[in-house]
């Protein structure tokens, strides 16, 4: 654990100096001075109300397995994405789960999975917009022509992925019987122990996509996911164009992709990956002038990073948990969802 956060937090310092270099930093720092206050703290005020448009989209997925409370579902996406900011390797993704899973009393490597089906949501969702931005905006207008091509490949790519994904989630959650006696079949090659308690935790798995039975549920969380992702896209646009950037509302779906992309990078808070991803994006599909585009990166990712922390560490004062209390938190979860067992450990917040 601890040589992979040294990886990751090399690779993010890496990244975010290879994003200064060719900037320079007293014409950035002016940007960002002159910079549009007010479209910036529109920006501010749509990723302050993104926790509970989102803790409304996970009760969907999550009704299938059990009832939830607002309350505590909202906590834990509040907590989960200032982990995201705080810690490496996406460890909010698998604190969310666990929590939502201790509080409600729900089996928490299905919890887990519906996780794995709200990226899905997501996944399809940028898709769409993207493709709304090339095919309904006239993105193939206002993009160069070489590049045209390789992003409709490359979406194209992605939607059938996010079609086989979609299609094995739901073949899971149909058969979660069928999917445990077949991996209980590997008791041939592992300790019949093994075998048994990987069959329970892929049963129990594939019990987390049950919203993919629930025609109503699903669609209506699939609804939800496109108010996030163009409330996103706006913020993305608000802060472009504070900046003197000039694109059209359209645009930002691309650039949202773009971003997508970078966050996938697990470092820490996605610093140098999201910096990177947006700096590529306008000065490649845009022509922006790279210092406009080396601030507008910093204010974007600072907006995204304080919007995400500031409620979470609210919540965590408030409970006394610290940075490290968070850290050993989600080294419980991660212990929980490769044990797959029923029993969650309690685990007393220090820091006080």
């Amino acid at each position: 654990m601890r040589i992979r956060t040294a990886l990751v937090t090399l690779l993010a310092i890496a990244l975010f100096a290879w994003f200064l270099s060719r900037a320079n930093l007293s014409a950035v720092a002016g940007a960002i001075r002159h910079a549009r206050g007010d479209l910036i703290l529109w920006s501010v005020l749509i990723a302050g109300v993104m926790p509970l448009v989102r803790a409304i989209r996970w009760r969907y997925l999550l009704d299938p397995i059990g009832p939830t409370r607002f309350g505590p579902v909202l906590r834990a996406t509040i907590l989960g994405f200032a982990a995201l900011a705080l810690l490496p390797a996406r460890a909010g993704d698998v604190i969310r789960p666990y929590l939502v899973a201790r509080s409600e009393g729900l089996n928490a490597a299905s919890v887990f999975a519906t996780i794995v089906m709200e990226r899905a949501l997501d996944l399809v969702a940028v898709l769409t917009l993207l493709a709304a931005f090339v095919w309904v905006f006239d993105g193939r207008a206002i993009l160069p022509p070489a590049l045209l091509g390789p992003i409709q490949v490359s979406a194209a790519m992605a939607a059938a992925a996010v079609v086989v994904l979609i299609a094995v989630m739901w073949t899971l959650a149909t058969h979660p019987e069928r999917i445990g006696r077949l991996v209980m079949r590997s008791d041939r090659l592992l300790p019949h122990r093994v075998a048994h308690g990987l069959a329970k935790l892929a049963r129990t798995f594939s019990e987390g996509f049950a919203v993919a039975r629930e025609p109503r549920d699903l669609a209506i969380a699939f609804a939800w996911s496109f108010p996030i992702w163009v409330s996103i896209a706006f913020q993305v646009w608000l802060v472009t164009r504070a900046f003197g950037i000039m694109i059209p509302v359209s645009a930002s779906f691309l650039l949202q992709a773009m971003l997508v992309i970078g966050v996938a990078v697990p470092t820490p808070g996605a610093i140098g990956s999201f910096h990177e991803a947006y700096r590529i994006a306008v000065t490649t599909f845009f022509r922006a002038p790279n210092n406009a585009a080396v601030s507008a990166a910093l204010v974007l990712h600072a907006v995204s990073f304080v919007t995400s922390l500031v409620p979470g560490v609210v919540i965590m004062v408030r409970d006394g948990l610290s940075v490290a209390g968070l850290g050993k938190l989600a080294g419980a979860a991660q212990q929980e969802e490769r044990a797959g067992t029923d029993e969650m450990p309690v685990l007393r917040p220090s820091g006080r």
